[in-house]
């Protein structure tokens, strides 16, 4: 049994990194929130612009990344800073992070006598947060605790032929260890979704999966666009993608070979083990987000052209099978797999290679990501603010 080094959890869970969170409830507690954690290393700000004006599904679906991020193995203790006067208020987000086990502490500007007073004072509950995160100790995890999220983004030729494959290997090494995997990016689907609906565990995930990617082009219709004359988009026709069809057929080789175990909505988090569907948008950042919302403590990222982004709370491993990309932004890239296009590495020991490197990361060795401070945050919604 492989293990890997974790932060273990009073409700058993295990994460890959200790961090103090601070979750401004509403868009007008950004500011204060951001200033609390200003220059305080192990605790990192969820810049959160939300929690005012989303009615029903979106509510919902706030509410739940919210309380994911909060409830993550990832995090040690929260910090919720409010406003005062919020719909979503921070008292009901709190409420719901607190069965997780983990210190829940909540301040709001109006209540505390301004930004100044709610700084001072989030500062000094942060301080004690991250004094008590630092005295725990890594401890060895088998690996069947990991929640892995998969996601590709700036693909170009090179993604779907070289470094999703690759992927699909290191996932199948990862749920034969008992470990669960999250693939998601609905729209992203279109034109393969027969394929990934046939590998679901029962007929009703199935259905659920081709309900939710006849949703996504409805809804783009209903907006003025067919999603077919706007993906690939230029950047990947540029890289070498020439129909929505290759796209998706490349995309879904993230998934490895298992059948699709569970499908379940933006933000939530899996109850079964295994390949896992979350319908998410394909826009990057909130797809990241719902995914570790959902519960995964790290993720790998597939890029063809290139692209920086990173997780607020968990590492995610940029991989790119384009070896001019890879030069070209060594700052960003984590690993190099075009040697699978050369004809000098097979795609199995590339897989390997990216299986390790999800054990190094979730043990705690930092991507470049991490390194740069890239700490991307969207969440999904549905429908206008009110």
């Amino acid at each position: 049994m492989i293990h890997f080094q974790g932060y273990g959890r009073s409700n058993g869970k295990a994460g890959t990194r200790n961090h103090v969170l601070v979750i401004p409830s509403v868009g007008c507690s950004q500011g204060a929130a951001q200033a609390i954690v200003r220059g305080m290393r192990g605790a990192v700000c969820l810049p959160n612009i939300l929690g005012c004006g989303q009615v029903g599904r979106d509510r919902v679906m706030l509410k739940r990344t919210l309380v994911g991020f909060g409830i993550s193995p990832n995090v040690f203790a929260v910090l919720l800073v409010g406003n005062g006067c919020e719909q979503l208020a921070p008292e009901e987000i709190g409420g719901a992070i607190e069965p997780s086990g983990k210190r829940v502490e909540i301040i709001t500007i109006q209540n505390e006598g301004g930004t100044g007073k709610t700084v001072s004072r989030g500062r000094k509950i942060v301080k004690e947060m991250i004094a008590t995160a630092a005295r725990q100790v890594r401890e060895p995890f088998p690996l069947s605790e990991l929640i892995l999220g998969t996601e590709c983004g700036g693909s170009d030729y090179t993604s779907g032929l070289a470094s999703n494959p690759a992927v699909g290997i290191a996932c199948d090494l990862l749920t034969a260890e008992g470990g669960t995997v999250i693939l998601s990016e609905t729209p992203e689907l279109i034109g393969a979704e027969h394929i990934v609906a046939r590998r679901a565990r029962t007929p009703e995930i199935g259905r659920r999966i081709l309900d939710a990617v006849a949703w996504w082009e409805k809804e783009a219709i209903a907006a003025g666009q067919d999603i077919r004359e706007v993906n690939p988009s230029p950047g990947n026709i540029e890289g070498g993608i020439t129909t929505l069809e290759e796209k998706s057929l490349g995309c879904i080789y993230k998934a490895g070979s298992g059948p699709v175990e569970e499908f379940i909505e933006y933000g939530s988090s899996p109850s079964q083990e295994g390949l896992i569907y979350m319908d998410t948008p394909a826009h990057d950042i909130e797809q990241l987000t719902g995914m570790v919302a959902g519960g995964s403590q790290v993720v790998v990222f597939t890029t063809g052209r290139g692209t920086p982004c990173g997780s607020p709370i968990a590492p995610v491993i940029k991989i790119t099978a384009n070896h001019q990309t890879y030069l070209g932004m060594r700052d960003n890239m984590d690993m190099d797999v075009s040697g699978i296009l050369k004809g000098k590495e097979g795609v199995e020991r590339a897989g390997r290679r990216i299986f390790d490197e999800i054990v190094s990361a979730s043990s705690g060795v930092l991507m470049k990501a991490e390194k740069r401070g890239q700490r991307d945050f969207a969440i999904f919604q549905a429908h206008p603010n009110i």
